[in-house]
């Protein structure tokens, strides 16, 4: 398997964006052997080198984000810059940029120019309402995206107001679909022998996608989604339920109709095992109130880890909420190696967080952390041809 290529392996990709949707996706692709070349402003580069937690003038974040890329600083607006990202272009695979529709083309490199300098080269747009619509010229986070896709509108509880999921789900929502899109392209270029095609994806359309049923309840049967806190609407029981332990809580999704059966057993409910009301899950929706009374009453008398042991022994699903402080140590995490070891010439070694999807064959790597702003210039513009001689008027310039 050490010398198993990686999948994405020859795959070279230029990445023209800041902070999580764009750089997120290109993450995913390094992971998996591309060669992606980050592409920063000099001087100040992305801005999540500032976000969060800091150390010695950059973001930990910052480590993980861009980690198996390489940084070129340079000022893409000039005519000087222009030149040298058209000449990467023409040797890549891939451009993901998250800028706003019709950023690229101030910059002059609009479609028409792209398919000129490089007609095999993949496209891929990231932006808050898509490349179309009336509401393309908007400036569009992830925040705006889970709001108008949904996501807010559903997340709390009923007599509060919207609250916001604890990361920045629809960036990264966003990215997920990028990742896909891009793959299915490369198929199709590759391996159908098609064309290359340009990805438009939208922050709101990534989140809305998740809806679930949302659109036919209302159209068909007029019912309208809200709140509801921790329990999943129209599944019974699915919810937290209080442990013995002060302020622990488990989360219990027995909404299957043969584990809510199970579930009864351990809970000292036998008398009701196969009483009608709780057969299948449309009746026990009925019921959700009693339902989840009835799993308090059991889940309070317990401490949580005997009360997560005893539901799973049963085939039960159940689990402690996590903080990272849990995760640090789960021995599940640690099998499956999501808290990884890496070296950096500043940090020294520091734990990081693993790879998804797991591959048997090729899984991915991690080979080093996010690069010093303009790490790499001198040999992404030497592999384009420039000249000792031009990278120092580069310099000069200050494109560079």
């Amino acid at each position: 398997m050490a010398n198993q290529k990686l999948p994405l392996e020859g795959v070279k990709v230029l990445e023209m964006g800041s902070l999580i949707a764009g750089p997120f996706c290109t993450r995913i692709l390094a992971e998996f052997g591309a060669d992606v070349i980050k592409i920063e402003l000099p001087k100040q580069g992305d801005q999540i080198r500032k976000w969060r937690v800091m150390h010695n003038d950059t973001s930990l974040w910052w480590y993980i984000q861009s980690r198996n890329k390489k940084s070129l600083a340079i000022d893409c607006r000039t005519e000087d810059g222009h030149e040298v990202i058209k000449k990467i272009l023409m040797e890549c695979d891939i451009l993901v940029e998250n800028f706003r529709p019709g950023t690229l083309a101030k910059w002059g490199l609009d479609q028409q120019i792209l398919e000129e300098i490089n007609p095999q080269l993949i496209t891929c747009h990231i932006s808050g309402y898509g490349q179309t619509g009336p509401y393309k010229d908007r400036a569009g986070y992830g925040a705006i995206g889970e709001a108008m896709g949904g996501l807010r509108y559903l997340t709390g509880y009923p007599e509060l107001p919207p609250t916001r999921v604890g990361i920045s789900i629809g960036d990264s929502v966003a990215s997920l679909y990028s990742v896909i899109g891009i793959l299915m392209a490369l198929y199709h270029r590759d391996v159908n022998k098609g064309e290359a095609q340009e990805i438009d994806v939208a922050l709101y359309e990534s989140i809305f996608s998740l809806m679930e049923s949302m659109i036919p309840d209302y159209d068909f049967a007029g019912v309208k989604r809200d709140r509801t806190g921790s329990t999943l609407p129209g599944i019974v029981p699915s919810n937290i339920y209080k442990t013995k332990d002060a302020d622990s809580y488990v989360v219990i999704a027995a909404n299957g109709d043969n584990v809510f059966q199970r579930l009864l057993r351990v809970i000292d409910k036998e008398d009701l095992v196969g009483d009608e009301r709780f057969i299948t899950n449309d009746k026990r929706v009925l019921y959700a109130d009693l339902i989840d009374s009835m799993i308090q009453g059991w889940s309070s008398t317990l401490p949580l880890q005997e009360c997560v042991d005893i539901l799973n022994k049963n085939g039960i699903p159940a689990g402690p909420i996590y903080s990272v402080e849990e995760m640090m140590t789960d021995p599940q995490y640690i099998e499956r190696e999501m808290i990884l070891d890496a070296r950096h010439p500043d940090l020294g070694t520091i734990k990081v967080p693993g790879i998804v999807p797991k591959l048997t064959k090729t899984p991915g790597q991690v080979k080093w952390l996010g690069p010093k702003l303009g790490e790499n210039n001198e040999q992404i513009l030497k592999e384009i041809g420039l000249t000792d001689a031009q990278i120092i008027q580069l310099y000069q310039k200050g494109v560079i």
